[in-house]
């Protein structure tokens, strides 16, 4: 089966056959509740490989590994107890741990970029655990599109992204959440943000306490996590952040009830949940010829706004020749 058979119901067949496909080496594009993810045999130097490359993902860039359970992600890294609380109160959740990868983890050596450290998550979505449980193994799935461009949230956006580099794609409708996950490291004695993402920071301290924030471009050249590159979520046409109105000839992208001549409006509400699951949709379908940029309104830095802001920032660098 190739990229352009969409399953749009999700069944069992369905998910046996991803499966296979995934213990054969090859490539499967599932939703989760953050974004569609690109997955593969953790475990597997061949299958881990076939990401970096569908992807064009620079070599120095890690990747998440996603399991199903607890008790599964413990056979891979070494938790305290920062973890188990944070595991327990957010897991299955769009939440990452860095941990200390544990001597002897059926992982791939490609998963971790050469660094000690692994980064695992259990995804909420009913079908990215059902998938998972039915491989067998843990999955590395970065999301399902071409290095450094825009998150895929449907399925037609993995198909546009990847086409046939990809054995198959379920098609599990628009992602929920609409945000990576937030990655918090734990494998040193401070706790650190190296991603905003699903999970406001607000609701991470009130678990485990201070978190330090990272300054965001620090790591550029060895990043620790998924999501540091300076240039990265980026459409094909520029991106203008914190604009009150769009010039001439951009597409605006409003929040709020006060965006007049919005193009699109991520949230007439100004509900940063909702405009987080419609960033990187609405990024897309602004990024057309006819317009010459995307111009971006203000967006609060509290709560979810926080990974919407690092998102935007991020798709408004600087490009990477």
């Amino acid at each position: 089966m190739t990229a352009r058979h969409f399953i749009s119901r999700p069944s069992r067949q369905v998910l046996r056959q991803a499966a296979r496909l995934l213990g054969r080496g090859r490539l499967v594009a599932f939703p989760t509740e953050t974004v569609y993810g690109l997955g593969a045999d953790a475990a597997s130097d061949r299958a881990v490989a076939a990401i970096y490359a569908a992807k064009r993902r620079p070599w120095h860039n890690p990747l998440i590994v996603h399991v199903a359970s607890i008790a599964a992600a413990r056979r891979l890294a070494r938790f305290d107890s920062r973890a188990e609380r944070l595991a327990r109160r957010f897991w299955p959740g769009p939440l990452t741990l860095v941990l200390r990868r544990r001597p002897g983890a059926r992982l791939s050596r490609y998963i971790s970029a050469g660094l000690g450290t692994v980064a695992l998550r259990i995804p909420a979505n009913p079908v990215a655990l059902a998938l998972i449980r039915q491989s067998r193994c843990p999955v590395a799935a970065p999301s399902a599109n071409s290095s450094g461009r825009v998150s895929p949230t449907r399925a037609q956006h993995v198909r546009q992204s990847l086409g046939g580099r990809v054995s198959l794609i379920i098609d599990g409708g628009a992602c929920a959440v609409g945000l990576e996950s937030t990655v918090i490291d734990l494998s040193g004695k401070a706790a650190r943000l190296l991603r905003p993402g699903g999970v406001p920071l607000e609701a991470l301290s009130n678990v485990i306490g201070p978190i330090v924030v990272e300054d965001p471009d620090t790591d550029e050249r060895r990043p620790a996590s998924p999501g540091r590159l300076l240039s990265h979520y980026a459409p094909s046409r520029p991106v203008r952040t914190n604009a009150q109105e769009p010039r001439v000839g951009e597409a605006y992208l409003g929040f709020g009830g006060c965006s007049q001549g919005a193009t699109l409006n991520l949230s007439t509400r100004a509900d940063l949940e909702e405009a987080a699951a419609n960033l990187f949709a609405m990024l897309r379908a602004l990024d057309r010829p006819e317009f010459t940029a995307i111009a971006v309104a203000p967006i609060p830095r509290h709560g979810l706004g926080r990974a919407i802001n690092d998102r935007l920032r991020r798709a408004a660098a600087p490009r990477r020749p």
